[in-house]
């Protein structure tokens, strides 16, 4: 695997308050991890709850036994749950914080996918396909018809989140897999980049014949040129060699 991940504030907000992972080599159990979570809350709720839920999921894998990915990362999550909720219970600043999270990681040619809230993971072949569903009321209504696809995208509650890491003592996330070929790339990212830029423009950059470095510095160009109303985390990773 061969990974890149950028994030960048935007143009609107004061605070960065998406945070990030990516390690093509091994990471405790994992061969490899990528993350990407945007935190919501406060002055500094937000980005101490994305920012504490990947490290401490990261620092957990670290001294994971090897099982079933699914098996550990639903374990890892669960604890990072409990404890940014308790945070978030203990401390006036932090009340009401909580963060999206999509992880992923790739074992012997499939993907592994779980994900909380409306950060995305899409996945290129030659097309891009989005692979997650994001845990959003405008979703909701979406797939129970009241709502059109193309009508979702400027809905003005789009931001309002179902499922967030922190804000309850449970957490159920769900789980993707699928396989992945030589060439084949993951994109991992949070709503900065989904709400400003649509998938046709994303799947033309993915096309593009560049590093993963340079592809997801143009998510970024692209998000930014398009408004960049929101904190902005891209992580791209590419099967190598078949592995």
């Amino acid at each position: 695997m061969k990974s890149y991940g950028i994030t960048d504030i935007g143009k609107k907000r004061k605070i960065n308050q998406d945070y990030l992972f990516f390690s093509d080599e091994p990471v405790g159990c994992f061969p490899n991890l990528y993350i990407v979570a945007d935190g919501m809350g406060g002055h500094k709720a937000g980005d101490k709850a994305s920012s504490y839920s990947v490290k401490r999921f990261v620092e957990l894998a670290g001294k994971a036994e090897k099982e079933v990915p699914f098996l550990v990362m639903e374990k890892l999550l669960d604890q990072v749950n409990r404890e940014v909720y308790q945070l978030s219970q203990k401390e006036e600043k932090y009340e009401g914080m909580g963060t999206t999270f999509v992880a992923a990681t790739v074992v012997d040619q499939v993907v592994y996918v779980m994900n909380v809230g409306d950060s995305r993971l899409y996945y290129y072949d030659g097309s891009l396909r989005q692979v997650t569903m994001d845990h959003s009321l405008v979703e909701e209504l979406v797939r129970a018809g009241e709502l059109g696809r193309m009508e979702s995208r400027h809905h003005p509650q789009k931001n309002i989140i179902t499922k967030a890491v922190g804000v309850a003592d449970e957490i159920q996330p769900d789980f993707f897999m699928l396989d992945m070929g030589k060439g084949q790339k993951i994109l991992l990212c949070s709503d900065g980049l989904s709400n400003m830029v649509d998938d046709d423009k994303l799947e033309e950059i993915m096309a593009e014949s560049g590093e993963v470095e340079e592809l997801a510095k143009k998510c970024i160009e692209e998000a930014l040129f398009y408004g960049g109303l929101d904190n902005i985390a891209v992580v791209i990773a590419q099967c190598e060699n078949g592995r």
